[in-house]
């Protein structure tokens, strides 16, 4: 059960929490579809830091974020707010990492991913990094996976549009 790569599509991003649980890949059973939804959450944030968190505490389900996490996503986004779009597929530094619906995130296991038990470690592209991003997932007791930990707001290359030396 490893090296699997999964295309999670939307067809929009969603601009409310509301918005965001309606998605059919919010019921959380699948842990592709919660390490998807960590980045429609994230990107949701230049426009709606609100909504934004409110998203990614329904993924973390029983354990909201802390003080601390929002301080550490709130500092991410100072400088730059086009790293988690530079997970959809298609997004570069060339495009100014924009892209058209259907938004697609490619998912990936690997032979480690599911070393822990009830834990699930995924890994993510970013069309602006060399290497795969990860995030940390949790089977609960009611069958959905909780977004645990996240390590998608690293640096990235600037949109050449940003980039003098581009």
């Amino acid at each position: 059960m490893a090296n699997r790569t999964v295309e999670v599509v939307f067809d929009r991003i969603p601009q409310t929490v509301e918005e965001f649980t309606s998605l059919p890949q919010a019921s959380q059973t699948s842990e592709f579809d919660v390490a998807a939804l960590t980045v429609i959450a994230l990107s949701v944030y230049p426009k709606d830091k609100e909504q934004s968190l409110a998203m990614l505490n329904v993924l973390r389900g029983p354990r909201p974020l802390s003080e601390m996490e929002k301080q550490f996503i709130r500092d991410r986004f100072m400088d730059s707010d086009y790293v988690p779009r530079s997970f959809f597929k298609g997004a570069t530094p060339e495009n100014d990492y924009t892209v058209d619906a259907p938004y697609t995130i490619v998912v990936e296991d690997n032979p480690y991913s599911y070393e822990q038990e009830g834990y699930a470690k995924l890994f993510l592209k970013s069309g602006g990094a060399d290497s795969l991003r990860n995030v940390q997932l949790r089977l609960a007791k009611d069958g959905k996976w909780y977004l645990w930990d996240q390590m998608l707001l690293g640096g990235i290359r600037q949109p050449e549009s940003s980039n003098p030396w581009a």
